[in-house]
């Protein structure tokens, strides 16, 4: 019996979300008295998975097939499946990802499982119950969700759980679910994904520097890339500014855009409309410029700006560069 933990890589690397949710895999594990394993897919480097063991981990189990090095949710779920049952897991660790959520779904189906999305903490386990606590109604209230059935599938939201770093290194073993012909049916013709100066994902990033309609045209938005760059942050921005094409639409962040959980996030001439703070409310620290005081946004930040943004953001950014010297 352990605590099975599936991690996502990026250009060879583990993602920090995947690092998120091996730190709470292992907490759970010391909870119920168990071990933890991981099972990764596709390129990433074995040293990368290796260093699990800083969080934790104890074994992985990897699938290199290079099939799998773009996600496929059937020829992913054959594969975790596989691990699940080598592992006689009864607890399976995801992210809150597009891919953590696509494969968590079809692997409670299959496997009878119970799962809950967007995890926020550590379950409770008294009296052998397993019960955690979930945001719901975009971030807007919790819920305790108690899973019942043998196997338990939980998909951690991300920035909810800080990492991690001990000593050790994970063993690293081959795992293969026989993958056919049939298992990549269904594949993705592109993949598009949107990258900062230091190739982080948007979802992934630590800082956020996002833009709305008070930039007033796609000519002025070298001031939020600007900003992002002395930050090392990732460039966003809100629905009528993709809308509008001033922006490509991979960088819409919002409820139905991309949901961000960054450190900070900073929101640029955007007016915080409930469907943009719907993807944006997990943030730790909110900061909100804009010139109209009784911009809805103010009300969700934990500072605020009241100017110009041609005023203001110039100032941020040589204040950045100062802090670099």
């Amino acid at each position: 019996m352990s605590v099975l933990v599936f991690v996502e890589g990026l250009n060879g690397e583990i993602k920090k979300s995947s690092l998120e949710a091996a730190t709470y895999g292992s907490q759970v594990a010391q909870q119920l008295g168990t071990t933890t394993t991981a099972v990764a897919i596709g390129d990433v480097q074995e040293s990368a998975l290796a260093g699990l063991g800083a969080q934790g981990v104890s074994k992985v189990l990897y699938d290199s097939d290079s099939r799998l090095n773009q996600f496929v949710a059937d020829a992913y779920v054959k594969v975790i499946a596989k691990a699940v049952e080598q592992e006689n897991a009864t607890v399976l660790v995801f992210s809150n990802s597009n891919i953590g959520a696509a494969v968590g779904a079809k692997l409670a189906v299959r496997l009878n499982g119970s799962l809950a999305t967007n995890v926020t903490s550590l379950p409770k386990t008294d009296g052998g119950s397993f019960t955690v606590t979930r945001g719901v109604f975009s971030g807007k209230a919790f819920a305790d969700v108690a899973l019942t059935s043998d196997l338990k599938i939980v998909a951690i939201k991300k920035n909810s759980i800080d990492i991690t770093s001990g000593e050790g290194t994970a063993t690293v073993e081959s795992i293969s679910a026989d993958l056919t012909d049939a298992d990549f049916a269904a594949t993705p013709k592109e993949t598009v994904m949107q990258d900062t100066n230091g190739g982080v994902l948007l979802p992934e990033a630590e800082i956020v520097v996002s833009g709305g309609r008070g930039l007033k045209g796609p000519e002025n938005w070298h001031l939020i890339e600007d900003l992002a760059k002395e930050l090392g942050a990732a460039t966003a921005c809100s629905k009528p500014v993709s809308d509008m094409d001033w922006r490509p639409h991979h960088e819409h962040v919002g409820q139905t855009g991309i949901t961000v959980s960054p450190n900070l996030y900073i929101a640029v001439g955007i007016s915080g409309a409930i469907q943009h703070l719907a993807g944006v409310n997990s943030s730790k620290v909110i900061v909100v410029i804009n010139k109209d005081p009784e911009a809805p946004f103010f009300k969700a930040a934990d500072y605020g700006i009241v100017g110009d943004a041609f005023e203001v953001v110039p100032k941020l950014i040589e204040a950045a560069k100062a802090l670099d010297k």
